[in-house]
């Protein structure tokens, strides 16, 4: 054990490992692109520990790399350069729930789904949810500002973060907002910290703002010929006698991945090109609505949920894609978010850049096109080698971020720059803007140490 190793034993004498299967484990993230290489992996249990962790990591200029869920998709938790991966694993702690003033205060290391059955006995949830809601977690989803299924409805997660504990690269300690709904006091510094990938801060505590649980919701999954039906039943939705909770959409071949790995059988009779799966708030009737999606044309066929059971299946089809693309095949994966209004042009761009310019490549589509928010996957051809590969769908990147640059989108709705991404950064952020940062970054991480070359290069 090296000497900054040997320093930090001294914090607490089993607070480092340096074996093999958890250096494999926690040195990376669900990317699976990077070659994991950490010295060691730290398990703090309190936010003093994280403090002198960092403090003599600082002293002695060590990097370190925050790590939660590890489910992110840019490579922001990867430690491939002999950094300290500060895990946050021992640190799941939930307080009792505040009901009268609807928040729950717990470490950064909680699982979100965990979260969610700590506050439903009280009717109320954390509305931060997605796919990886059981291996992600709160300070996970804090530093990459996480999205989900339900933005349209409730927004990202820093719209449900009243307070937080962070520590600096210094070991120094800031409580930021505690349960406040409300606090005008100059600048609010919680924000600098949510989305920043942990390149300014660890986040260790955080103070959640909880919603009342809808009493009553329908699931219901709907056939569609094309993008722009599903844009179109996507305004006829706006107008529904119902509130929108989510709008996901996914594709015939998203959905044939999945029902080859859990061999499921078709949801419905009539096989679509795609499909929008819908959750509707409220007690209004909705047979008169979905009468008139039928009778258009514009609903191909469906299926709605007739007790919660079922509704649970049909989310399942949407949030097992991901695993089952990843399961029957190597996908390349981008999450870009676009204008609403852009979406049906973008897609019409999207599949031109990919038919015409890498004819034979296997497209997987599926999103939040309630947010503007789409996953679009590339899969691997057999006969394909994977170094060649990952070679031609970085030139299909630049091809595929300049449409997003040219429709005024994102190159990342929710899933971070981290390693991946970062090359790209321009085709969303002014010069001025990246400057900015650089500086801000600076100021708080003076040293560097805190998730080097996540984002940005020093």
């Amino acid at each position: 054990m090296d000497e900054i190793l040997t320093r930090i034993a001294t914090i607490r004498s089993d607070l480092v490992s340096q074996e093999p299967s958890e250096l494999a484990e926690y040195g990376r993230d669900w990317t699976r692109v990077f070659t994991p290489a950490p010295r060691a992996i730290a398990f703090p249990r309190s936010t003093d520990e994280v403090s002198r962790l960092l403090a003599m990591c600082d002293d002695a200029k060590v990097a370190i790399v925050p790590s939660g869920g590890r489910t992110g998709l840019a490579g922001g938790a990867v430690a491939a350069n002999g950094e300290i991966v500060l895990s946050l694993a021992r640190m799941r702690r939930m307080d009792p729930v505040d009901v009268l003033g609807a928040t729950v205060r717990v470490q950064a290391g909680a699982v979100t789904e965990a979260v969610h059955e700590h506050c439903a006995p009280h009717g109320l949830t954390w509305p931060v949810d997605f796919a990886s809601k059981g291996s992600s977690t709160v300070g996970g989803n804090i530093a990459t500002n996480a999205g989900g299924v339900k933005v349209i409805r409730y927004g990202l997660t820093r719209q449900w973060v009243l307070g937080l504990e962070v520590v600096l690269a210094s070991g120094e300690v800031l409580a930021l907002g505690g349960a406040l709904e409300k606090n005008n006091t100059g600048l609010d510094l919680r924000q600098l910290f949510i989305g920043s990938e942990g390149t300014l801060g660890v986040v260790t505590e955080a103070t959640l703002k909880l919603a009342r649980v809808e009493a009553r919701s329908t699931v219901m999954l709907l056939g569609v010929a094309d993008v722009p039906s599903a844009l179109a039943l996507f305004r006829e939705a706006r107008r529904g006698p119902f509130t929108i909770a989510a709008y996901e959409l996914f594709s015939q071949r998203c959905l044939d991945r999945l029902l080859s790995h859990r061999k499921l059988k078709p949801p419905v009779a009539q096989p679509c090109d795609y499909y929008v799966l819908v959750e509707a708030e409220g007690e209004a009737d909705l047979e008169p609505w979905l009468t008139g999606l039928f009778e258009s044309g514009l609903a191909k066929d469906g299926t709605i949920a007739q007790h919660g059971t079922q509704a649970k299946e049909l989310w399942a089809l949407r949030e097992g894609i991901s695993e089952a693309l990843s399961a029957t095949g190597l996908p390349h994966k981008n999450d870009v978010a676009l204008p609403i209004a852009e979406l049906e042009g973008f897609c019409a761009g999207l599949d031109d850049v990919f038919t015409r310019r890498y004819p034979g490549w296997e497209i997987c589509l599926f999103g939040h096109v309630g947010d503007g928010n789409l996953h679009i996957n590339v899969m691997k051809p057999e006969a394909m080698d994977r170094a060649e590969f990952f070679v031609k769908t970085k030139e299909a990147d630049r091809d595929l971020f300049a449409l997003v640059q040219k429709h005024h989108g994102s190159i990342s709705a929710e899933h971070g720059i981290g390693l991946l991404k970062k090359p790209f950064l321009s085709y969303s952020r002014s010069e001025e803007e990246i400057a900015l940062m650089r500086r801000v970054k600076r100021a708080l991480d003076p040293n560097g140490i805190l998730n080097p070359g996540k984002i940005l290069d020093a």
